[in-house]
């Protein structure tokens, strides 16, 4: 509901209550499970949240304040621009306002950091489509920078699947904002793939129960099919050719190219290079790693349940859609 209210609005107070509503019905489902870090991760995307909610309104009421007007498309106003950028990176989790972001992946299940990390951007990426005309774009263009290059320093160190995944999440994020102001499709385009490429490693790993790199080691005997279409699916985010998830940076290194961006596209392609390294980690241990040569620790039960059709498709899906 909140989602759909906010990608349908067209005034900035009715734009706000989606996200409004849209927070506060994810809460129940991080905390859910009574774990400190749990509570602790669903306060502290609370208070992130609730923080970017008030700049969404701060901004939108000083934009009616100079123009007289609520309309979302029609911002014009260069300071309320600032307000709305800062407010979006904090609701999507772009580089400066991305430490919440692995903090409450790690602390939510697997299925709620999927919500996190898919059906909760769609109303912010909605509401920066809407006033990509108006953003400023140098300020976007250093904080896409920015993400794509923290988002794969800081995975390097990770051993967590979920941290992984939500620095990944950050880096994705910068290649859409990079390329928002200069053609608004890529980024949706952008966008929808990734949904689709995070879906399927989701899914996978809760079929599989792996939360870290030690026990996402053992699972290959357990599901070798899964396993090896988890390589793919894997490198298809780190966007390889052959795959799907190369069409998204394709297109949006030749649009910053036709936009006489090209060192920006160079340094963009370069920093990418940074999460194949931890995507091959991750699949390094997913399916090259043979059972007896892990690291010592418990062997985790496994019951073995036949893998759901949904996986198969998106799998089948994030793997050759680029043809």
């Amino acid at each position: 509901l909140g989602t759909t209210i906010t990608i349908s609005s067209n005034h900035w107070v009715m734009a706000w209550t989606g996200l409004e509503i849209n927070t506060l019905a994810i809460l129940p489902l991080i905390s859910k499970s009574h774990h400190p870090r749990a509570i602790e991760a669903a306060t502290k995307y609370f208070l992130v949240q609730a923080a970017a909610s008030a700049l969404v309104l701060f901004s939108s009421m000083t934009n009616a304040w100079h123009t007289g007007q609520w309309d979302i498309t029609q911002l014009t106003h260069p300071v309320s621009c600032l307000i709305l950028t800062s407010a979006i990176a904090m609701k999507l989790g772009l580089v400066p306002f991305h430490f919440w972001f692995p903090e409450v992946l790690q602390g939510s299940p697997l299925t709620t950091g999927l919500l996190l990390s898919t059906i909760m951007k769609l109303p912010p990426m909605a509401l920066l489509f809407m006033t990509s005309p108006s953003l400023n774009p140098t300020l976007l263009t250093t904080m896409a920078i920015l993400s794509t290059a923290l988002g794969g320093w800081m995975g390097l160190n990770q051993t967590q699947t979920r941290k992984i995944l939500a620095f990944s999440s950050i880096s994705h994020l910068g290649w859409m904002a990079i390329i928002v102001i200069y053609n608004p499709k890529l980024t949706l385009l952008n966008f929808y793939l990734y949904v689709l490429m995070t879906s399927t490693v989701f899914l996978t790993l809760n079929s599989i129960k792996a939360l870290k790199l030690s026990t996402l080691m053992t699972t290959w005997t357990k599901a070798p099919a899964l396993n090896t279409m988890l390589l793919l699916t894997l490198l298809s985010l780190a966007g390889l050719p052959p795959l799907t998830g190369f069409l998204p940076k394709w297109l949006i290194i030749q649009e910053l190219t036709k936009q006489d961006m090209a060192p920006a596209a160079t340094i963009i392609s370069l920093l990418s290079l940074l999460g194949l390294f931890f995507y091959l980690r991750l699949a390094y241990c997913a399916t090259i790693t043979l059972p007896p040569h892990t690291t010592n620790h418990m062997k985790l039960w496994y019951t073995s349940k036949p893998t759901s059709i949904l996986v198969a498709i998106l799998t089948t899906m994030s793997i050759i859609l680029l043809p």
